[in-house]
């Protein structure tokens, strides 16, 4: 059996009526991931990502993830004014998981937002570099995973990935680096 998490109509309503946000009117990006860079897709993707979406992003996170989130929204807003919306370490859980089940879509790292988008069974799109989808991935029919070590279009092959690794020992992040944001995009 896969995890599901359901909210009330009704409380998810308020939530997304007290943070004016229209149901399906807005993405998720959770740009964080706690176990370390290594399986983290870089700012400047997301903020490429962000910009190029018609309607308005949300970034989520924990307090760890402030930096990281506030680097996404300040090279976003630079552009387009008001796209991209930082609530990260500025919303409860409650909030949090009102906001991820009335998104469009997530895009994130191998995270613990992304298990809570697919029990939702909301659209998203999962991005690996150093970890396996093999592994953890996204329990959900909803869920598309972006991973270079199974794309076998992608030369030279990745054969460091997966390293499992919190920092990555080449340097390098190329499992990551190399995912651009189009290819996310297609998914969206």
């Amino acid at each position: 059996d896969r995890p599901a998490l359901h909210l009330p109509a009704d409380t998810a309503a308020a939530v997304l009526q007290q943070l004016q946000l229209q149901p399906q009117g807005y993405y998720v990006f959770a740009p964080g991931a706690e176990y370390g860079p290594a399986k983290r897709w870089p700012t400047p993707h997301f903020a490429a990502l962000a910009r190029q979406l018609a309607l308005p992003v949300v970034l989520l996170g924990s307090n760890k993830e402030a930096d990281l989130c506030a680097e996404i929204a300040q090279a976003v807003n630079a552009e387009r004014p008001g796209q991209c919306l930082d609530w990260s370490g500025r919303t409860s859980l409650d909030q949090a998981l009102a906001v991820i089940a009335g998104a469009r879509a997530m895009v994130s790292n191998d995270s613990g937002l992304m298990h809570v988008a697919a029990a939702f069974g909301v659209p998203q799109v999962a991005i690996f570099g150093s970890s396996s989808p093999l592994h953890t991935p996204p329990l959900s029919d909803r869920a598309q995973v972006v991973w270079l070590k199974s794309d076998p279009a992608y030369q030279p092959p990745l054969d460091c990935a997966p390293c499992f690794e919190r920092v990555c020992p080449l340097g390098h992040t190329r499992c990551l680096q190399d995912i651009v944001p189009a290819s996310v995009l297609s998914f969206l």
